[in-house]
């Protein structure tokens, strides 16, 4: 998987959204795998430090392990979306089976909603970036939103540094960039070094980190 996503690729694909919008100081922080027992609470205690907000993608199947956890996401004032219910391959997953389970995962989600909070026009992030044309078309019908992403911190990569993991992150974004972490077990060695460190480094350069 690439650190930054080419232009042709976005060009391909315009209807799934690639980055926020460009015209402030604004980043876009997204977690994908939550909500998760540590790493979720962990991230959510980094961005409350620094003022930021951020958009959470969301397996069905944790939020219905883990729901208070999830519903302080939103209670802290962050967007969730959904990541499926058993983080699926849509390349490998038959389109009637990846939509049920998208609507399942969603269903889980509305359930633990706090009064109030509606997900019309909900986001929807596939696992690993793999979706068929087909399958993101018939989620657009039902009114999702395909976000990809503009930045992989590749955070879950055990064979590369915290370092590299960093330098992924400020060597490519610019304003309106969508930057992908994980709030996983997976991903928490280096989230825990370098996420951190791209909220000082961008907050000190006047940056705002802002949901979708």
């Amino acid at each position: 998987m690439r650190e930054r996503v080419p232009a042709i690729i976005k060009w391909m694909y315009p209807q799934r959204i690639w980055d926020g919008p460009a015209g402030d100081k604004d980043l876009y922080l997204t977690f994908d795998d939550g909500p998760i027992p540590g790493p979720t609470e962990w991230v959510l205690e980094q961005l409350k430090t620094y003022n930021a907000k951020a958009t959470f993608f969301c397996i069905g199947e944790n939020v219905e392990k883990n729901p208070e956890i999830f519903r302080q996401v939103l209670a802290e004032g962050h967007v969730v979306g959904n990541h499926t219910y058993n983080h699926l391959d849509g390349w490998r997953t038959p389109i009637a089976e990846y939509l049920e389970n998208t609507t399942r995962a969603q269903k889980v989600m509305e359930r633990e909603l706090p009064d109030g909070v509606s997900l019309r026009n909900p986001f929807f992030r596939p696992p690993y970036g793999k979706i068929k044309n087909v399958q993101a078309k018939k989620l657009q019908k039902l009114g999702y939103r395909t976000v990809m992403w503009s930045i992989v911190s590749m955070d879950y990569d055990h064979r590369i540094s915290a370092e590299r993991c960093y330098q992924n992150v400020v060597k490519n974004a610019r304003p309106g960039s969508v930057i992908v972490f994980h709030d996983s077990h997976k991903a928490e060695k280096n989230l825990r070094e370098v996420l951190p460190l791209v909220l000082e480094h961008y907050t000190g350069l006047g940056y705002s980190f802002k949901s979708l």
